[in-house]
């Protein structure tokens, strides 16, 4: 049994002072408010770990160095590209560690990775045909996360396209083939396997149903959607639905399916994604960085949706930017104030449901120990009410990570990876010295 004593605890019934948490087994013992202290201290407020519903670990190795050129979405793909000819289990494997370990330090206590990067060039399998995926479920594991693998299907370049050389490393050839790959990954303790449908642009209509059906039950199911203004119009030209209607027509929607962005939808698709319970994983600060374009994430949660953030490329990995950003982003288009309660984000940011450890997520008997402590005596959040912790905080206020009662973080240092920023400075330049 460990036993922590938090100053103060973001409970399901609100934050309480004197928190007693006692932990066994990865799972929450008992909680008790007003509690005398005994064992670990944690000063500053408690909260549980936030949940990273949108991960894509190389990206990470684009951050400070797409801005030379104004361009668009598409031309920041092709830098993408350039990136991904580069890896290979290796050098994944060492890069993701450092990722993973960012993501650790900022407050996520799980990632949902959505994985397409399966083959080496040309397409051609490797001898193990998961060295790609098997290479982050071991960097999460180093790194001491949970992590959900989104075994991305991805078939084509584009609606009616062939996928072009760097995209044949992404592709199976069908969905059937797919399937028989993503069957051979082995779930543990602290990793897990979904599946995603790329796109409406990378998998054909006929294929979607198969994707589906190939995912189990009980894991989750996610698509980027919507993200991009062209995705609608060419899905409306070929298909005559929007991308969320074609999901509709197939039967895919549902509270098992997150649809990652949802950014430019219709009242209608509002509507089919709130009725069928689907969650909607929004990325501000990618969507900032891409010019993406702010969706609605009030009329979503109005609507039925679940809610949750990721951190998508990895140009800022922070839990508490990227769960501030659903009110401040919202501000913005609906240019008003208090679009959501600090107990809405917080479900949001803690929203492990599509992250696939729907037992973790609440500081409550039973569930999933994790716990995130943030100091309350920084010059970000001296003097905050503790209810403001997400307005206030940044990744740099996490003190203490506990991942399924191991402690990850302890006084704002990476327990099991050593100086994170030196690795990951040492393994992105040498992906860009050739």
């Amino acid at each position: 049994m460990t036993t922590y004593w938090c100053e103060r605890a973001w409970l399901p019934d609100g934050i309480a002072e004197a928190v007693r948490i006692e932990i066994a087994d990865g799972r929450i013992v008992s909680v008790t408010a007003n509690a005398p202290k005994t064992g670990s201290v944690l000063n500053g407020l408690t909260l549980p770990g936030f949940a990273n519903g949108h991960s894509h670990a190389f990206h990470r190795a684009l951050r400070g160095r797409t801005h030379h050129e104004r361009g668009t979405f598409w031309t920041w793909r092709e830098r993408m590209y350039s990136l991904a000819a580069r890896l290979d289990p290796e050098s994944y494997y060492r890069l993701a560690r450092g990722v993973y370990a960012e993501m650790v330090l900022a407050g996520y206590t799980s990632v949902a990775e959505f994985h397409y990067l399966h083959h080496g060039p040309g397409g051609k399998p490797y001898a193990s045909p998961n060295a790609m995926g098997d290479a982050l479920r071991q960097a999460a594991r180093d790194a001491g996360i949970r992590m959900t693998l989104l075994d991305t299907c991805y078939l084509a370049g584009g609606i009616g396209v062939p996928p072009d050389e760097v995209q044949q490393r992404f592709s199976d050839g069908s969905a059937e083939k797919w399937a028989e790959r993503v069957a051979l990954l082995k779930e543990d303790d602290l990793f897990r396997v979904g599946g995603a449908i790329h796109s409406v642009r990378a998998v054909p209509e006929y294929e979607l149903p198969k994707v589906d059906n190939a995912v189990p039950e009980d894991r989750p199911l996610h698509i980027h959607l919507s993200e991009q203004r062209a995705e609608n119009e060419q899905c409306e030209a070929a298909y005559r639905w929007t991308p969320t209607g074609l999901l509709w027509d197939y039967g895919v929607l549902g509270e098992r399916l997150t649809a990652v962005h949802a950014t430019h939808l219709t009242e209608q698709d509002v509507k089919w994604l709130g009725e069928s319970r689907s969650g909607a994983c929004f990325c501000p600060t990618t969507e900032r960085d891409l010019g993406d374009g702010i969706g609605p994430a009030r009329s979503l949660l109005d609507a039925g949706a679940r809610l949750g953030v990721g951190s998508d490329s990895n140009a800022v990995v922070d839990a508490f930017e990227e769960t501030r950003a659903l009110e401040l982003d919202d501000r913005l288009a609906s240019e008003e104030r208090g679009r959501f309660t600090a107990e809405e984000l917080l479900a949001a940011g803690t929203e492990h449901i599509s992250a696939g450890w729907p037992e973790t997520g609440t500081l409550a008997a039973g569930a999933g120990a994790d716990l995130v402590t943030v100091a309350t005596d920084t010059v970000r959040t001296a003097g905050i009410e503790p209810s403001g912790v997400l307005f206030a905080a940044a990744a740099a206020d996490v003190r203490t990570v506990v991942v399924a009662g191991r402690e990850v973080v302890r006084d704002g240092a990476h327990v099991l990876i050593e100086r994170p920023e030196t690795l990951l400075a040492k393994e992105i330049e040498a992906l860009w010295q050739f």
